[in-house]
C-alpha cells in the first residue's frame, strides 16, 4: 500500500510515519509511506499513491484538497495521531484504500 500522509508541514507526522513502518514490517504488509505537508501532497497525489491521509491539525485543508487530489483522502482520528496508534491508522488506510 502507497501512502501519502500529511500534516501541515509534514514534520509531526514523520514520527507517526515511522510507527506505521515498523507496524507495517511486523505484520508481513508491505508498505510505502512518505511524510509531507498539505501542499506537496496537492503536487504529489498522481505519483501512484493509493490515499492521503491528513493530520488533525491539518483536517481544515481537506475541502480544499478534495478539489485536487482524486484519490481516497481521510483524516486521522486525533487521538490516534497524538499517541502514534499505527494499528488505528492502518486499519482506516486500510479502509479508505479498499485494502
Amino acid at each position: 500500500m502507497r501512502v501519502l500522509l500529511c500534516c501541515a508541514g509534514g514534520l509531526s507526522s514523520s514520527i507517526l510515519m515511522k510507527k506505521m513502518q515498523t507496524w507495517a514490517a511486523s505484520h508481513g504488509e508491505e508498505l510505502h509511506i512518505i511524510a509531507v505537508g498539505t501542499g506537496e501532497a496537492q503536487e504529489r497525489w498522481q505519483e501512484g499513491w493509493d490515499c492521503v491521509l491528513v493530520a488533525p491539525q491539518a483536517s481544515y485543508r481537506m475541502e480544499d484538497m478534495r478539489k485536487e487530489i482524486q484519490i481516497p483522502m481521510a483524516a486521522v482520528p486525533s487521538l490516534d495521531y497524538a499517541v502514534g496508534n499505527a494499528e488505528s491508522v492502518m486499519k482506516l488506510a486500510h479502509k479508505i484504500c479498499g485494502k
